[in-house]
Parts: C-alpha cells; structure tokens; sequence
C-alpha cells in the first residue's frame, strides 16, 4: 500500500465561501460554533482525519482568506496534513474551481467536502477514496429515503401543489459528501460546464453530464448537512455523544 500512496496522492477541497442564510443572520454558516468550535475546523478535521488525506484546500470568502487562515491557526489540526486557505468566488461551483486551481500537480484523487457537514465519520471518507482509487471516475456517498418523495408542479409559495409522479423510493438517494473523484476528469467537467447562475451544487452532477460514470458508496447518517437551526441542535447532540463515548 506504501508504495501506491506516494504517487497516488489525495487532496480534500472544502468550499467555504458561502453565507448559509437559511441559519439567520450573523456569522457565514461555515464560521458558526458547534461545540464551542467553528463547524468549518470540525469539516476539515474531518477530512484530515484520513490517512488517505495529505492536503486539506479551504476555499473563503472573497475577503476572508486572511480570517480563514488565522481561524485554522487558532485551532489543533494533525500535523502530518497540509493545509491552504485560497479566496473563493461568488458561487459554490467557482469556489470548486478555485479549489482544483491551487492543488499540486500530484495529487490524483480530490474530495469535494460541504462544510455544513462537520460530523461525516472517518470510515465514509475513507469508502469515498478507496472507491475511487479502485477505478471509479466519481463517488458519492448516499443513504435510502425515509421518506416517500413526490415530483409536483411548484407553486406560488403557500398555495397547493399539482402533484406530477411519486418515484419509486427504492431507486432513490440521498446524497452527501466527501464526494470523490479522479482529478483529471472533475477538472475536465469544471472546464466543460461554465457557471451559469448559482453555479452547480453538485460536483458529481457535472461529471453526469460528461457521462462519465458515478457509483455511490454507503452514507452515513451522521454526515448530515447543518442547514436550519434544527439541525444546529441535532449536531449539537451527536457531538456531545460522541465526546461522552470517545472523551475528547
């Protein structure tokens, strides 16, 4: 395994850019404290917590790569993974980009990771990079619905919605990230497909559209995405469980 390491190098990019306004006003959502510690050093803990992992890209605000980078001074990260803040654009996808821009030339493998996701588990990051050095050109992890989805014809907001299908929820997903993927070919599909809009929300969507292949590996209930104070709650908890369970 030593020797396939070296060469096959693995980078994790974090966009981080955003302002997370369905959290309220006040700090981007990125900066919000979890645990008395901001949600984006969780995130990249998160990924430094890889063996697999040796560079870990912070993409900031326009303006705030300076704050970024004494934030991530100001907090433990492991040692033997490297780190850099580079200032984002003014959507997600350009933020990626920028991202994929500021990687060395041997890094082969690139993980593309929310940072409103500060608790996915070592072992789904690790599934994602292990999934893509076996071959894959693009991996996601994903969990089964709970729910049963419906395909309506949006509305104005309040008012009853037609619905159009009800999809058959065994074929369904949802899907989280650290999403992975060859280098060459997530560079290829940011180069092909120009921002327009919000720009893709969705790295493994734009490698879709390459028609490329993507596979999905197990998610993990855990790496879900802190978007509403709701959510804040719940992260709140698992992290209290899990300081109880692990003493850190």
């Amino acid at each position: 395994m030593s020797d396939q390491s070296r060469p096959y190098r693995t980078a994790a990019v974090i966009p981080a850019a955003g302002r997370g306004v369905r959290l309220g006003p006040g700090a981007p959502k990125a900066l919000r404290a979890l645990g008395g510690t901001p949600m984006l050093v969780h995130a990249v803990r998160a990924m430094a917590a890889s063996r697999h992992v040796s560079l870990v890209v912070v993409v900031a605000p326009p303006d705030g790569a300076p704050e970024v980078r004494n934030l991530l001074d100001e907090h433990a990260l492991p040692e033997r993974t490297e780190f850099l803040v580079v200032p984002g654009g003014d959507t997600r996808q350009e933020s990626v980009k920028l991202g994929l821009d500021a990687l060395p030339a041997d890094v082969c493998a690139v993980l593309v990771h929310d940072a409103a996701r500060p608790l996915v588990p070592v072992d789904t990051v690790d599934a994602v990079v292990e999934a893509v050095r076996d071959g894959a050109p693009a991996v996601v992890p994903a969990l089964p619905l709970a729910d049963t989805v419906k395909e309506v014809e949006p509305g104005a907001s309040g008012e009853p919605e037609p619905v159009l299908s009800t999809p058959v929820r065994s074929r369904l997903r949802a899907v989280q990230t650290p999403q992975g993927f060859d280098r060459d070919t997530l560079v290829r599909a940011h180069e092909r497909f120009a921002v327009g809009g919000e720009g893709a929300t969705d790295d493994a969507g734009l490698v879709e559209q390459l028609g490329a292949p993507v596979v999905v590996v197990p998610g993990h209930e855990e790496a879900f995405k802190v978007t509403r104070p709701l959510d804040l709650v719940l992260a709140e908890a698992v992290l209290a469980r899990r300081r109880a369970n692990d003493g850190f």
